[in-house]
């Protein structure tokens, strides 16, 4: 059955990844068993959601070396994931959006939660966006139906996908988004600042190119956002800062989609607040 529904995600686009899963004690069939303290929700592959697929052949020969694995969805390719874990963050989410909340597909956790699909932001992983309330994007992954929750009780759908998925909610976004955080003002003004500006761009490159997993969409968020102010000045081609931190991010390892949005969401607002050579913001 796993196998069956790992399948019919790959079908649709859906990088799978096989994720360890708990007997029915509750332990983990990872090396730490009961010791372990995310029973049936992490990784069986060595590295991680990094290895997600959509290879039938490969899904199929994980699947026969661990028949039972829980089925990991990456996030951040098909769709971005709203997760609810407590009735906290139901109630908030509702009042957030006005219990407007889009008519998406929705997974009941294991733990009695929820997760609501959304069209992909281009935006990484968010802890904490309110209480009980995370979001799984670009470099994420969740559980699907019909993986089983250390409870026992079975992910299971509660309304199943269709044809398109629903943009996720402004207010929600605003949210994801966060404040984008200013670049410090340059002390004096710059002699050279188109040279100023090709530095950067160099700079900035090298420091997406090394970013550590975990870190590497919001990296390319900031630099994005900091090259577009020397684009909105006339300082930069948009087109040189795309090809550049494009190839950049590729060797850090994000995937096309993640990288198209990010850089989208950084340019666009970088350029709204362009570089002068004061160091201010321009109005």
């Amino acid at each position: 059955m796993s196998l069956t529904a790992a399948l019919s995600f790959a079908r649709h686009g859906i990088p799978v990844l096989p994720v360890h899963t708990p007997d029915r004690g509750g332990s983990c069939s990872c090396d730490r068993g009961a010791r372990c303290d995310r029973p049936g929700k992490h990784p069986r592959l060595r590295h991680g959601v990094r290895e997600a697929s959509t290879d039938p052949e490969q899904i199929t020969l994980w699947w026969s070396l661990w028949p039972r694995a829980n089925i990991g969805l990456r996030t951040g390719v098909r769709m971005d994931v709203a997760d609810v874990d407590s009735p906290a963050g139901w109630h908030g989410l509702r009042h957030l959006l006005g219990d407007d909340v889009p008519a998406g597909p929705q997974v009941r956790t294991g733990r009695g939660g929820r997760h609501l699909w959304f069209r992909p932001t281009g935006f990484g992983n968010r802890v904490g966006l309110l209480p009980g309330l995370d979001w799984r994007g670009a470099g994420g992954y969740v559980l699907a139906p019909p993986s089983r929750h250390a409870s026992g009780v079975a992910y299971s759908w509660i309304r199943r996908p269709t044809a398109g998925l629903p943009p996720g909610p402004a207010p929600l976004l605003a949210l994801v988004e966060g404040p984008v955080p200013a670049p410090a003002p340059a002390p004096h003004p710059v002699a050279h600042p188109g040279r100023y500006a090709e530095a950067a761009l160099d700079a900035e490159a090298d420091r997406v190119a090394r970013a550590p997993v975990g870190t590497r969409n919001d990296t390319l968020n900031r630099a994005a956002f900091a090259l577009g102010r020397f684009v909105g000045a006339g300082l930069l081609d948009a087109a040189a800062v795309r090809h550049e931190l494009t190839a950049a991010a590729r060797h850090a390892g994000l995937g096309h989609a993640e990288i198209r949005g990010t850089l989208r969401s950084g340019l666009t607002a970088g350029q709204r607040q362009p570089f002068d050579n004061l160091g201010h913001h321009a109005a």
